[in-house]
């Protein structure tokens, strides 16, 4: 199954200033999130941003909310996105059928919002590359799980390269310089 642009949703779950510091590759994480949100746009793929708890966690990440310029931003108290009643009814405003999950924490919010996803019937994408747990351990856990359920665990570059779908046009011209 491909990852088409018109199907997808892009979903970045909490990368908030408290967070990031205490998962495992921050670095990698931002910098693989800034490279989907740039696709995103490009590719004309909408973006829904959360943050779990903003006054106990901090605000989304400065370099991923300029990224994401635009991109509606859903607080939550919710483990799954899917029970926050403002980001269910956006996300199904938008009318995709594919779901491409990244962000914090995997084993928890991630994970949960995976599985509430599936259970209505939504194609599920969890980046490995862009998303990212205080522990290697919850990380690799919550990766099995995700695809024991029926989620496909996929790369940055994955996604990037099906949404383009071929190479010479403007965007994919354009966003060369973030995937090599």
């Amino acid at each position: 199954m491909l990852i088409r642009a018109k199907d997808s949703v892009l979903v970045v779950i909490d990368v908030q200033e408290r967070l990031v510091p205490a998962v495992q590759a921050p670095a990698r994480t931002l910098r693989n999130t800034q490279t989907l949100l740039a696709a995103a746009r490009e590719c004309s793929v909408p973006v829904i941003l959360t943050e779990q708890y903003p006054e106990g966690l901090g605000s989304t990440v400065p370099e991923i909310a300029a990224a994401a310029a635009g991109a509606a931003i859903i607080p939550k108290m919710h483990f799954s996105c899917m029970e926050e009643e403002g980001f269910a009814e956006a996300f199904r405003a938008l009318g995709r059928k594919q779901a491409v999950l990244g962000g914090m924490e995997a084993h928890i919010c991630v994970v949960q919002t995976a599985a509430s996803l599936l259970e209505e019937g939504y194609d599920v994408f969890v980046v490995s590359d862009a998303t990212a747990s205080r522990t290697l351990e919850s990380e690799r856990a919550c990766l099995a799980r995700m695809t024991a359920s029926g989620a496909h665990v996929v790369t940055t570059e994955m996604v990037v390269f099906e949404w383009l779908g071929k190479a010479g046009t403007p965007a994919f011209k354009r966003l060369l310089p973030a995937i090599r």
